[in-house]
């Protein structure tokens, strides 16, 4: 098995051919039922099943979807990125947003304008089968695959064929829960792949290519940490031993309470031992009698197109940076050349991490981001897990004009991955499960958090969820928090959970954060800036965050902030969740999710 095939233009041609055929036929088929819906033909339970498989989910404001548009890998063209600019301005009021998934959602479509913002997509070779539902999710990869100077081996072609090959099956599409899947291609976990379904970081031994295996990993309101499966797996079973995995969890995953029905819980209930016996005989079957196969080649959107990397021209090295920084535009310069910019294994060239706030872009700045994909880098735009974008192929003398042509997108932001490029999920904005408006909390912390320059402080990380399902990664954070709500003296007010010490450890294992204090949600940042004044005056030299809050322990930091947990009396913005400037009030629609 190779992850690279050399395929002939003509064979090229038409493969894109027939797989354009399939997704036309399926986009079609979806505005024939939702006019059947809409006429009263379909019940909604019906529809709904047919719609969250084209990624196509309902939203608490009646009569518009969210639309989640898969990157398999991350990966999006320049081109790509221009479509889904366009469709932002034709359906979605000039806006998306990425997630943590490398998924770009548009929100606030018209269900009759779907079927027309697929084509568009299409046209550019993307979809949105299974980005939703009970299925094979979106296939993660790190960003920094191909480039990255501690890599193993680029897992991108890997992730990208992988998500191809278990598209549109029967076993992938009517699971009992969704099913994550993330390739790692060096020890740094830049796609946490220890909170997936399957995690495959990439391996070499005795000259072989291969993947450490883990399953079983996910986060919702109960987290737990995928386990070792294989030692190594060698990459021509990559495909055998994932379909192995899935087979089990189609046929023993608990479809009688979605509530329990990822795969973790199987392991929980069950035992992994009893879940690796099952996957152990349905490997053996798929290896004697066959089973999905590895594909030759991917349509484009499934990154069936070559990297083409600008010249290097004149400049080997980085562009100078002061010891002293420096004051206006030229300050800022240096700061972002010290923070967002990533040396790549090719010489002469650089990655740059584009700070996106809460992972919300423009249509602008969607076309301005793919101009300098083409023109200064290799013409892509790599998605992180954590809401920003990556540029590869930067040739070193190019970075300054760079930096310029972001600072006129408004994305010329430094600091990247540190304590106030916070990650959230849209909560209460738009999702039926948002309890509290977490984008508007993460706006308030960031211009809170900006104000710490010492570098203990700017490493920590913050991720904010709108509920408890974790889909802004509350858990695996120095600070997560949580949206619930509750009463006080009659009246409802919005409320967060806040945790401390989660992420990889120091030894590569991941660990959750600890539960510590629920607090108004007008009070968090006061509780945040409380326990890092504390973290900055009492923690120990080379301590990290998690070591300080496992040695002070849970209850030291419910009684610091302690005086938080309640709105103060008299002050109507206590009853107001961030953003707002009317009373909260809680509201809940059907959650889609594990519909």
């Amino acid at each position: 098995m190779s992850a690279v095939t050399q395929v002939s233009p003509k064979g090229r041609e038409e493969f894109e051919r027939s797989h354009d055929q399939v997704v036309r036929e399926e986009i079609e088929s979806f505005r024939r039922t939702a006019e059947a819906y809409l006429a009263g033909q379909i019940s909604e339970d019906q529809f709904r099943a047919f719609r969250l498989k084209q990624g196509i989910y309902g939203q608490r404001q009646a009569g518009v979807q969210m639309v989640r548009t898969k990157i398999p890998g991350g990966l999006a063209t320049a081109a790509q990125m221009e479509q889904l600019a366009l469709v932002a301005d034709r359906f979605a009021g000039g806006k998306g947003h990425i997630t943590t998934r490398q998924n770009m959602q548009f929100h606030f479509v018209k269900l009759l304008q779907v079927p027309d913002l697929l084509h568009l997509l299409a046209d550019a070779g993307l979809t949105n089968r299974a980005a939703c539902y009970n299925a094979v999710r979106n296939v993660t990869a790190c960003p920094l695959a191909g480039i990255s100077r501690d890599e193993v081996f680029n897992v991108l072609p890997y992730a990208q064929k992988l998500a191809y090959a278990l598209l549109r099956h029967e076993i992938t599409e009517n699971l009992p829960r969704k099913f994550k899947i993330a390739f790692d291609g060096c020890p740094a976990n830049c796609v946490a792949g220890a909170i997936h379904d399957v995690s495959l970081q990439a391996q070499i031994r005795d000259g072989r290519r291969g993947f450490r295996m883990a399953i079983g990993g996910g986060l919702g309101p109960l987290p737990m940490e995928a386990q070792l499966l294989e030692e190594f797996l060698p990459e021509e079973f990559l495909i055998q031993k994932c379909e192995a995995v899935i087979r089990a969890f189609y046929k023993h995953g608990n479809r009688g309470n979605k509530n329990k029905a990822r795969m973790k819980f199987i392991i929980r209930e069950r035992g992994f031992d009893w879940l690796k016996e099952q996957i152990d005989t349905e490997y053996a079957e798929i290896l004697a009698h066959g089973g999905i196969a590895w594909p030759e080649m991917v349509p484009e959107g499934f990154g069936g197109y070559q990297s083409v990397p600008q010249p290097l021209g004149q400049g080997a090295l980085l562009p100078v940076v002061s010891a002293n920084g420096g004051n206006g535009s030229h300050g800022r310069q240096e700061e972002w050349l010290r923070t967002n910019v990533i040396q790549q294994k090719q010489p002469g060239y650089a990655a740059v991490l584009v700070r996106i706030e809460q992972g919300n872009l423009s249509s602008q700045q969607m076309r301005g981001l793919a101009r300098i994909a083409r023109d200064s880098g290799d013409g892509g735009c790599r998605i992180t897990i954590d809401q920003n974008i990556l540029l590869a192929y930067l040739p070193l003398a190019k970075l300054p004009a760079v930096h310029a042509a972001l600072e006129e997108l408004g994305l010329g932001g430094a600091r990247a991955r540190q304590i106030d490029d916070i990650t959230t999920c849209p909560g209460a904005y738009s999702c039926n499960l948002g309890l509290t408006k977490s984008m508007n909390l993460g706006a308030a912390l960031a211009e809170v958090v900006g104000r710490y320059d010492d570098p203990a402080a700017r490493a920590l990380s913050i991720k904010i969820s709108g509920c408890p399902n974790s889909c802004g990664q509350h858990w695996i954070s120095d600070f997560g928090f949580y949206g619930n709500a509750r009463k006080i003296d009659g009246k409802e007010v919005p409320y967060y959970l806040m945790l401390l010490g989660g992420g990889y450890d120091e030894q590569g294992v991941m660990r959750f954060g600890l539960a510590v204090q629920s607090l108004p949600a007008r009070l968090a940042p006061a509780a945040v800036e409380r326990v890092v004044d504390h973290f900055l005056a009492h923690r120990r030299p080379e301590e990290t965050f998690r070591q300080y809050v496992m040695r002070h322990k849970v209850e030291f930091f419910r009684q610091a902030t302690a005086g938080l947990a309640k709105p103060a009396a008299g002050n109507p913005e206590m009853f107001q969740d961030w953003g707002d400037d009317t009373a909260f009030s809680l509201q809940l629609g059907r959650g889609e999710c594990a519909a």
